[in-house]
């Protein structure tokens, strides 16, 4: 894979860079896609347990699956490409991420600028009182876990059926319609709203940049797309990043 200098010179640290990341980056640190023929769980697919209808049905066999979700996320760690990403966020002064990856890898790695469009596993909210708390107990002291209030707590994620939150959805298009480059990381982006946030930044003249380890449904809308494992294609691009613009920030 080489990357070209018109590339390089696309990341100019006076650029309104935006980063969108999938479940591919989180693959290459260990974390499976819990999707699919190997994402069953007890005869469970995701579908099955990760919906308000199942959480209110047996709200502690869905804190089962998450309890045991969060026990292979706990044993996993940042990997390059995630190092790389929070390093971005340290060069150029109008940076942001937004990643629908519900792991926390991201802010591990050193991200803070961060929209968990899909919510966050270690966050616990409330189903009466809307309140949100981190939680890192693994496993779990209580299944299923409850508030002071006596109330169930609940994976503070967006469940199959349930709208994003309205302020992290306002504050995506934001960014994406600011951004003057976009580089799309693990993910081919086919989920709605997600989806739609590529072909936002394109009409509004951003660059779009795609880094997948196979083509994906938007490599004919980026103007670049390289191939190849974030954990080694980030890393190499940040370095040359640096290399081109050390001494004139």
């Amino acid at each position: 894979m080489e990357l070209s200098d018109n590339l390089i010179r696309e990341f100019r640290p006076s650029k309104k860079v935006v980063v969108l990341t999938g479940a591919g980056i989180s693959a290459e640190s260990g974390i499976p896609t819990f999707r699919g023929e190997d994402g069953l769980w007890k005869r469970y697919r995701v579908e099955e347990l990760a919906t308000p209808y199942a959480f209110q049905t047996n709200p502690k066999l869905v804190w089962e699956w998450y309890d045991w979700r969060r026990g292979i996320i706990a044993e996993a760690e940042p990997n390059p490409g995630h190092t790389a990403i929070a390093e971005m966020e340290q060069i150029f002064p109008d940076f942001f991420l937004i990643t629908q990856n519900v792991d926390g890898l991201h802010r591990r790695a050193g991200n803070s600028e961060i929209i968990e469009i899909h919510g966050n596993l270690w966050q616990l909210r409330c189903v009466k009182e809307g309140t949100v708390r981190e939680n890192y107990h693994v496993p779990l002291l209580d299944i299923p876990p409850t508030c002071e209030c006596g109330a169930l707590l609940r994976p503070h994620v967006v469940w199959f059926g349930e709208s994003l939150d309205k302020e992290d959805l306002a504050r995506s298009y934001n960014v994406i319609g600011e951004c003057d480059l976009l580089l799309v990381v693990g993910t081919s982006a086919v989920v709605q709203p997600v989806a739609s946030f590529p072909l936002m930044a394109k009409r509004r003249g951003a660059f779009l940049v795609e880094v997948n380890k196979e083509p994906t449904p938007i490599s004919s809308l980026v103007d670049e797309s390289l191939i190849g494992k974030a954990g080694e294609v980030l890393p190499a691009l940040l370095g040359l990043i640096k290399e081109a613009y050390r001494g004139r920030q």
